[in-house]
């Protein structure tokens, strides 16, 4: 029996969460999976699964051998993927994890032309506005906007990002002109609590020095899309990403505030876990990613 089969099928038990879940998701009979194990345990000489009628857990023997295991297999199939890519021939699942707010923008039309070019690539896109652990939840690549920071991953980065200060005509009329960022403190903010940040916004003076102002306002919202709204509807002064403000601002319906104190170390970027053999499909995709970004601009 390969030794790979049976520590496949180890995996493939942990990751299901039991032999009945891993037996449906891979189509594979219960009792050959849990033969598969036992011979596996058998050759290691310790027990890897506690196994009861009603719970299932890892020993601490398990525990050490199910991670390393884990990673010697994706090393294995990065490899294969390696060698596929040579034949032009990629298969399986990606799993992307994206912001709501790219999805939602025009720029998530990239997702799908990349679906649409690639359709012996089965797609998982999962929006999350949160920042996810790749390696623990299972991704193969992130899209992140955002300020890059010390990371032990690997970032790509595919365009310049930044966020726009904006507000309407009709509100400005009323409570303007501001000629300083730190008058923002005495005006209605619209805040979109996806920041990190949201109530104290960053800026930066002529001379390079950072700066932040504490804001507050009517509306607190975790989505740019509805600051937007609430921005046109004269409700306050909206933080956005240009991306997503760029069409209000050419109809007219917003104006923007101190673009020469907004910071510019954003991005967006291509985000993945340092592999030594990187996957033909992650390789792939985020090289489309780039071309698409650099043809759209």
């Amino acid at each position: 029996m390969d030794t790979l089969t049976r520590i496949r099928a180890f995996i493939d038990v942990v990751d299901a969460e039991g032999f009945s879940a891993a037996a449906r998701r891979i189509g594979k009979s219960k009792a050959l999976l849990s033969k598969y194990v036992r011979e596996l345990e058998d050759d290691l000489g310790a027990l890897l699964l506690n196994r009861t009628t009603r719970q299932f857990s890892l020993t601490e023997a398990g525990h050490t051998y199910y991670r390393t295991a884990s990673d010697i297999l994706k090393e294995i199939d990065n490899l294969a993927d390696l060698v596929r890519a040579n034949n032009s021939d990629l298969r399986g699942r990606l799993r992307i994890t994206v912001p709501r707010t790219f999805v939602d923008a025009e720029i998530g039309q990239s997702l799908i032309d990349f679906g649409k070019e690639h359709p012996e690539l089965s797609l998982e896109i999962v929006c999350d506005d949160r920042f996810v652990d790749l390696v623990e939840e299972g991704f193969d690549v992130a899209i992140r906007i955002t300020r890059l920071e010390d990371s032990t991953l690997i970032a790509r980065k595919l365009d310049d990002f930044q966020i726009t200060i904006c507000a309407s005509p009709e509100f400005m009329a009323k409570h303007g002109p501001l000629q300083h960022p730190s008058e923002l403190s005495k005006a209605p903010c619209i805040l979109d609590t996806n920041g990190r940040s949201y109530s104290n916004w960053r800026f930066i003076e002529a001379n390079g020095s950072p700066f932040t102002v504490p804001v507050s306002g009517p509306i607190e919202v975790n989505s740019p899309l509805a600051s937007v709204r609430a921005a046109v509807a004269g409700l306050g002064i909206a933080p956005v990403p240009d991306f997503i403000a760029r069409p209000k601002i050419l109809s007219g319906e917003l104006v923007t505030l101190f673009d020469g104190f907004l910071p510019k170390d954003r991005g967006i970027y291509a985000i993945y876990p340092h592999r030594r053999y990187l996957p033909a499909k992650v390789r792939t995709f985020v090289d489309f990613l780039h071309n698409w970004f650099r043809k759209s601009q």
